[in-house]
């Protein structure tokens, strides 16, 4: 797949823009549908977002965003390879339709996502048509037509919300202006999230708190100025992400890593039409990777690793086809034996967190104890004991150790609540006391509602 599109069988090209641009296409419509509360029998396959609000199947605008943006991506690519009028006047309409969607996300990254995508796409078509730098059989729109994309994203973001009947819309339109506003993006949650973030990196600036320890962190400090309010297990910033689980220099060796890869490969003197189709995916998910964390989630993996997969330099040299066949099947095998290690131990785990009615027959009864031994969801049968079982003066050590674990993989009120119990058991009062002050900064409705609840011959806190 690094070959050039220009030279090579398309096919599978193909069937990743087709995937793509199909998968957003559904979204978006989907999307409209939700946005004017009109999914009907659909809505009780997904979550649906409030009315006036457009996520499609993702749970998240942000992310809903994202994918119109891949699929706007492919959609182009699709348009360039096309020979027939019909066929790229269908992905004209396409086209609109994605926009339209986009503007209903009210997503302020989908709306910086489009504006980068439409504006190297103009710049492109313009290149294309003054230097003939790409191939004669691939043509992108007229620049001035995918810049006009742009004055139609805000038109549909002011026009969608009087296409409904009644007046929620003006709330939706009142909404995605007010989030724009200067005073308003300064004192966005996600700013007093990276000023959290940023205190913590300074903490432990070159070891960082280790993978997977964000939250134990947020949990653990108190800070002198604002906290961000729930539970923090991504620094919404991956490089800010890594810089405080991994500290700053294993950030700047990742980060500077992929920077120089990029600077090597020169993505802005590419002719490739395939590879440029790649560096726009890349673009979208990186672009949405400096405000959330799309990476943490398979779908955008999945697209990631393709567009590394189409980047990367072909061999210039074809190794034994023997081998080369025997190791495929090899490491074919391997993965499904890891996928299928996989489904069937988050089946075992799963049981626990379901009703029993809901449990497979085997599992009713007893669950938690033929629950151990996971290599891949520990953690998970760690917190439902945690969860699920009593302090006691029997079992007050046991739990302070595995609720003290599990801490650090979900610091919620439920397992904060068996710790400090567990250590007044033990006579850990001092633990006790420090824990209580951190539960009460980090959560403190919940711990009024604890505290409300305790007996009253227990310990002062």
């Amino acid at each position: 797949m690094g070959a050039s599109s220009a030279d090579g069988d398309v096919s599978t090209p193909k069937a990743i823009a087709w995937g793509l641009f199909s998968a957003g296409l559904l979204n978006a419509v989907l999307g409209l549908l939700q946005y004017y509360h009109l999914a009907g029998d659909l809505a009780s396959w997904f979550a649906s977002p409030p009315e006036g609000r457009a996520w499609g199947t993702l749970r998240q605008r942000n992310q809903f965003a994202t994918l119109l943006g891949l699929a706007l991506v492919a959609l182009l690519w699709l348009y360039g390879i096309q020979s027939a009028r019909r066929a790229r006047w269908g992905l004209v309409a396409a086209a609109v339709v994605l926009i339209a969607a986009a503007a209903a996300s009210l997503s302020r990254t989908g709306l910086l996502q489009f504006l980068l995508v439409m504006a190297i796409a103009g710049f492109a078509a313009w290149r294309e048509r003054h230097g003939r730098v790409i191939p004669a059989s691939f043509r992108l729109p007229p620049p001035l037509v995918l810049l006009a994309g742009i004055p139609l994203y805000f038109a549909f973001d002011a026009l969608l919300p009087y296409l409904a009947a009644g007046g929620d819309g003006q709330v939706a339109t009142a909404a995605l202006r007010s989030r724009l506003q200067p005073t308003v993006v300064a004192t966005d949650s996600r700013v007093v999230l990276w000023q959290n973030v940023l205190t913590l990196i300074a903490q432990r600036p070159l070891t960082g708190w280790g993978w997977g320890e964000l939250s134990f962190a947020h949990f653990a400090t108190l800070y002198t100025g604002p906290r961000f309010p729930v539970i923090l297990d991504n620094a919404h910033n991956l490089p800010l992400h890594l810089a405080v689980e991994l500290g700053i220099p294993v950030a700047l060796l990742i980060c500077g890593g992929f920077l120089w890869m990029v600077g090597a490969a020169k993505p802005w003197r590419e002719r490739d039409p395939l590879r440029l189709m790649a560096w726009g995916l890349l673009g979208v998910i990186l672009l949405h990777s400096l405000l959330e964390y799309p990476l943490w989630y398979g779908p955008f993996q999945l697209v990631f690793g393709l567009c590394l997969g189409v980047l990367w330099p072909a061999s210039t040299q074809r190794p034994a086809a023997n081998g080369s066949r025997k190791l495929a099947t090899f490491a074919a095998a391997a993965w499904i034996a890891v996928i299928g290690y996989a489904a069937w131990d988050y089946t075992r785990i799963s049981q626990i967190y379901l009703p029993r009615e809901a449990r497979l027959p085997a599992y009713r009864d007893d669950t938690l104890a033929k629950l151990q031994g996971s290599w891949l969801f520990s953690r998970q049968v760690d917190f439902a004991e945690v969860t699920l079982t009593a302090v006691t003066p029997a079992n007050a050590a046991h739990m302070h150790e595995l609720a003290g674990r599990v801490l650090h993989f979900s610091p919620e009120p439920r397992v904060i609540m068996k710790l400090i119990e567990s250590a007044e058991l033990l006579g850990r009062d001092a633990e006790a006391h420090a824990l209580a002050t951190r539960f009460r900064v980090a959560f403190p409705a919940a711990f009024a509602r604890w505290l409300d609840n305790r007996p009253d011959d227990a310990p002062e806190l």
